[in-house]
């Protein structure tokens, strides 16, 4: 163990020395030394996580997948944001702009007497050992990260920039970095807060997330691997995780979403049925079945006893008449359930947990049954991401 330490060390030395130390004098951020040194570990930990990413993760969604892939375009667009996020692209130029602004900010807030809360320094000589004191930041950063994720499905306004990540109907172990950047510059900066607030070392920052982040990319596998009941009480599976992203959940926000029968307000979405879990929705095929005539390509069946029926591909209108049930949402949450991002505890504590999903399809609602566009290529998600933000779309 300490001899691939010294290895990942001495890697990371020279990557700096030679790219990262020498951009950013030339950037004028010579007083940020230490988060490029960091963000060279960003990089090596992205090479890493994308070779287990191709040799195990991909492999098991070709042993036992949900559903074949049919759109090898969407897959494509996904890899981009993949590479942009794990091969530290994205972080280093947050190292260099806001990430580099809040660091600042909470220096001169400590010049000015706020605290650094030391989590580790709880009971001196057990929690400040390094494996248990991971533990703790891990936890308390999914905790973290479940808020975050609850508020980008009930805050209307995050919802429009979180909506590019639900809008993927193939999804993949490549659709967990798929974000608007908006919406990845705000939790960025929600996490590197609280890692500074609560002290965090950068190396255990990057081990934290590195982690976090491998586990999302089995969690958005195209994988069909039942887990046994209390495994999935203990962390994400990639069943629980794809739940969250079925159509029948229902993501906008309830303000958008008026009650059945109700005109839906300007700009709005169109009425919803009111329904379950149970509902029934976008009839999935199972795995070699054919999709109905007129459907899209087959998709894995549903379970609970709902029937999923194939809606149109990613950017296609709805079939004409098209006026199939939806559910809209589950334990009483109109916003979808299932936030958690490595432990479902959250979920149970909180009530936003839905066990009864299967294999369902993905998507948005009114991309299914409106043909809402959410952009097919990496610019068109940006760009309509922000109009929807603006109002405008």
């Amino acid at each position: 163990m300490d001899t691939l330490i010294e290895l990942f060390e001495r890697a990371q030395q020279g990557l700096f020395e030679t790219l990262i130390g020498p951009l950013a004098f030339w950037l004028g951020a010579g007083n940020l030394m230490e988060e490029g040194f960091t963000a060279a570990g960003w990089l090596l930990v992205g090479l890493l996580q994308i070779a287990v990413m191709l040799l195990v993760i991909g492999p098991l969604q070709r042993l036992s997948p949900v559903e074949p892939v049919t759109d090898r375009r969407a897959v494509r667009v996904d890899v981009l944001y993949t590479l942009l996020h794990r091969l530290g692209l994205f972080k280093l130029l947050m190292f260099f702009s806001f990430e580099g602004w809040a660091i600042e900010g909470f220096g001169w807030l400590r010049v000015h007497g706020l605290p650094t809360l030391h989590i580790d320094q709880l009971w001196p000589g057990v929690t400040d050992q390094a494996a248990v004191s991971f533990v703790i930041y891990l936890v308390v950063f999914d905790l973290i990260g479940y808020w975050v994720h609850r508020w980008q499905h009930h805050a209307h306004w995050w919802w429009q920039l979180h909506a590019v990540h639900h809008s993927q109907r193939q999804m993949t172990m490549w659709t967990d970095n798929r974000n608007h950047l908006l919406d990845s510059v705000i939790t960025d900066l929600v996490f590197v807060g609280a890692a500074l607030l609560i002290g965090v070392a950068p190396t255990q920052f990057v081990a934290l997330v590195a982690l976090s982040q491998l586990m999302e990319s089995l969690q958005h596998a195209n994988l069909r691997w039942p887990w046994p009941r209390w495994a999935e009480r203990l962390l994400v599976s990639p069943r629980f995780h794809r739940h969250h992203h079925a159509i029948a959940l229902s993501h906008e926000p309830a303000d958008a979403v008026p009650p059945q029968g109700e005109a839906a307000p300007s700009g709005g979405s169109e009425p919803r049925a009111a329904g379950s879990v149970g509902a029934s929705f976008a009839a999935v095929p199972s795995q070699g079945e054919a999709a109905p005539s007129g459907g899209s390509e087959p998709r894995a069946a549903g379970s609970v006893g709902a029937s999923f029926a194939a809606g149109p591909s990613q950017g296609e209108a709805a079939p004409s008449g098209g006026s199939e049930p939806r559910a809209a949402g589950s334990v009483g949450a109109p916003y979808g359930a299932n936030y958690g991002i490595l432990f479902p505890w959250w979920d149970m504590l909180f009530r936003s947990v839905s066990w009864g999903g299967g294999y369902a399809a993905t998507g948005i609602d009114d991309q299914v049954r409106q043909g809402r566009d959410y952009g097919r290529g990496f610019w068109a998600q940006q760009w309509l991401g922000v109009g929807r933000l603006l109002g405008r779309r």
